[in-house]
Order: C-alpha cells, then sequence, then structure tokens
C-alpha cells in the first residue's frame, strides 16, 4: 500500500489504520493471544458476515468528525458517507481493489479515513489478519488508565508498511478476554504521536462483538471516539442486525 496525503480534519487520526483489509497466510509464528482475542470477538462467524455499517465520531480540542461507512468485507466494498476537505456533504462509493481508478479525492482522503475508522472498529481482526505485525505478550501488568492489571500485549508495525508505518499499539486484555485500554505510539511525525484510551461501551451485532466507546487522551489532552448506528448484514439475508 502507498502513502497518501491527506486533509487534517478529515484523517484526523489516520495512524490508527494501517494495513490491508485480507487475510493472509501465516508469516510468523505469534503468541495464542492474537487467535484467542479475534475468536473473543467473533472470528469464527466472520466469514458469514455480507455487510457492516457505522458511524465514527471523534472529539478533542480543534477537531469534531463524524463519518459514515458500509462495508462489504467479501467484495470489498465501500460506502461512505460524510463531509470533504471543504465541508461540503459527500457519498461515494467504490471498491478498494480497484482503487487506483478512482478520484484523487478517494485514494487521498476518503480510502484513508475508511482505513483508519475500520481499524478502530475492527482491531482484534485485524491484529489476526495483519501477519505483518510483529505481536509480544507481555503478561500481566498495570492498566495505563484505570487501577488494576491486564495481560499487556504488544503489536508493532513494521517501518515499510502501512499510510503511517512503524506504528506500535499496546493492549491491555481483561480475564474475559475483551480489550479494556490500550496505548497508541505512531511510528511518524505526524500529530497525535500517543494515544492512551479505554476500550468500553461493548455491544453485539449479529455474531460479532465491538467496543463503542473510547475515552482518554491524544498528546495529554482530552480525546473522545465512539461508534454509533453500528449494525452487520448476514450473508443470504437483507436484514441488518443492530448492535445492543
Amino acid at each position: 500500500m502507498t502513502n497518501s496525503r491527506c486533509n487534517t480534519a478529515l484523517c484526523l487520526l489516520l495512524g490508527f489504520g494501517v494495513l490491508v483489509l485480507a487475510a493472509t497466510s501465516w508469516a510468523q509464528q505469534r503468541p495464542p493471544i492474537v487467535e484467542k482475542l479475534a475468536k473473543t470477538y467473533g472470528l469464527d462467524s466472520f466469514g458469514q458476515i455480507e455487510a457492516i455499517r457505522y458511524t465514527w465520531s471523534a472529539q478533542f480540542p480543534g477537531v469534531d468528525v463524524s463519518r459514515t461507512w458500509t462495508w462489504e468485507p467479501k467484495t470489498g466494498q465501500v460506502t461512505y458517507e460524510g463531509k470533504d476537505k471543504d465541508g461540503k456533504p459527500v457519498k461515494v462509493t467504490y471498491v478498494r481493489s480497484q482503487l487506483s481508478s478512482q478520484p484523487a479525492n478517494v485514494k487521498d482522503e476518503i480510502d484513508p479515513g475508511f482505513i483508519n475508522d475500520n481499524y478502530w472498529l475492527t482491531l482484534p481482526f485485524h491484529i489476526y489478519w495483519d501477519t505483518s505485525a510483529t505481536v509480544q505478550d507481555a503478561g500481566m501488568q498495570k492498566l495505563p488508565l484505570g487501577k488494576g492489571s491486564a495481560q499487556k500485549v504488544v503489536v508493532k508495525y513494521p517501518s515499510n508498511v502501512g499510510y503511517t508505518p512503524g506504528d506500535t499499539w499496546t493492549l491491555y486484555i481483561g480475564t474475559d478476554g475483551r480489550i479494556e485500554e490500550f496505548r497508541y505510539d505512531r511510528g511518524g511525525p505526524k500529530k497525535p504521536s500517543v494515544v492512551i484510551a479505554t476500550w468500553a461501551g461493548y455491544k453485539t451485532a449479529g455474531p460479532l462483538l465491538f467496543s463503542t466507546e473510547h475515552r482518554g487522551t491524544a498528546d495529554g489532552k482530552p480525546l473522545h471516539l465512539w461508534f454509533s448506528n453500528v449494525a452487520v448484514k448476514m450473508t443470504g439475508s437483507s436484514t441488518w442486525m443492530d448492535a445492543k
């Protein structure tokens, strides 16, 4: 995947979405927590998913943005509803395998935003799919925000892959197999450099589990990031199943 330019507000936290949205063969032996984590969030049923829709919203000093997506994992089709870099309403549908034929705003602004927002929503699956990332199980460690401890898992991406190479995600996983908190360290010079936030507001949509509420800090300033209107459509069905 080539690097891409994007508008600051539109791609607000771009560093969080780094790799392709597809499963690949195992490139290395990784700790058992990788598969266990993905299974907790519904990996075994992901092949039954026809589409996922959601609205990603984020607020921190100087930024207040929302983007609505519908993603069809089997075909790679993406529909975006939101605003362009000039604040004008826009709706566009494209297939990610045909991204090179799309206009500049899709390649440079909309698709990087999709990668970012989708990574937030389906992070446990991406850790399982993105086999170029190295994963270390560091055992029980103190939570960065809350009280108590959780299993610390460090996920580091290589310096030559994705929109923002070299990113590191440090996850804190509870005894129920769910992420409780995380720390993000950006691999490049763009801001924010460090994000620490909760992983809460758990809901299920069909067979999948989603975290819809994240509060914490971005470079020390208050951050609120959340998902709304989350729903999934199963293969062979025309009915959306809302997250509850």
